[in-house]
């Protein structure tokens, strides 16, 4: 395996393809996981699979049901909570998965180990986030310290390097990034509870915590937003 090779967490949403946008410009061969938990908002596949068809040299799509343990609005039936106020991140909101990120870092790490890479991007984010403890940056360096106990390659010496260019951007900073870098942005797919328009096209809800914060991203960055909102 190329020494270049990396290992992205690829969801389809705008931080996860700026994240794979970012290492394809650094050079890296990209081998772009998604993980199909059976999540509500499904339609986030195919924005993966546009996006891997740019990027990346190899895309997996890896079935992992985790609607068979719940838990989660996004995995069970939780409402997805939708709101105009603030999004509090000081508060875990129910469309928290549990161990969700432990659980895809785990499986990236896995591929990572099998084809050589020492590379993992995961487009996680600690600033305008809805706060989730496992987009922290102590959550990061704790599963590299993991990972470097737990594999055969780490037993002999290797480190793997778990790398999040996002994390200290607010949502701003990452549609300038997403921008700057030609990301087909109305392509990606950011919303829990998808709504269907009347053309039978899916569109963000625009009431969820996903998509206000991904609206109040392009605002205050002063980029035109492209996505189809059914709720302004």
């Amino acid at each position: 395996m190329s020494e270049n090779a990396a290992i992205v967490l690829l969801s389809g949403g705008l931080d996860s393809v700026t994240c794979a946008a970012i290492a394809h410009a650094g050079g890296y061969a990209v081998h772009a996981l998604t993980i199909d938990y059976n999540q509500r908002h499904r339609v986030e596949l195919d924005a993966a699979r546009r996006a891997a068809a740019r990027y990346a040299a190899r895309h997996i799509v890896l079935p992992l049901d985790l609607r068979a343990f719940g838990g989660s609005a996004l995995t069970g039936d939780i409402a997805v909570p939708k709101g105009d106020g603030p999004v509090d991140s000081g508060v875990i909101p129910p469309t928290y998965v549990p161990a969700r990120n432990t659980v895809f870092l785990s499986v990236a790490l896995a591929w990572a180990e099998a084809i050589g890479a020492r590379d993992i991007f995961i487009g996680v984010n600690a600033l305008d986030y809805s706060g989730y403890p496992d987009c922290r940056p102590a959550f990061i360096t704790a599963f590299e310290a993991l990972a470097a106990t737990a594999t055969k390659a780490g037993a002999e010496g290797g480190r793997f390097k778990v790398h999040t260019p996002l994390i200290a951007l607010d949502k701003a900073g990452i549609a300038r990034e997403a921008a700057r870098l030609g990301v087909d942005i109305a392509g990606t797919w950011t919303c829990y509870d998808p709504a269907t328009g009347a053309d039978g096209a899916s569109l963000h809800c625009g009431r969820c915590d996903a998509c206000r914060l991904r609206h109040k991203g392009f605002e205050e960055a002063g980029l035109p937003d492209p996505t189809a909102y059914a709720a302004p």
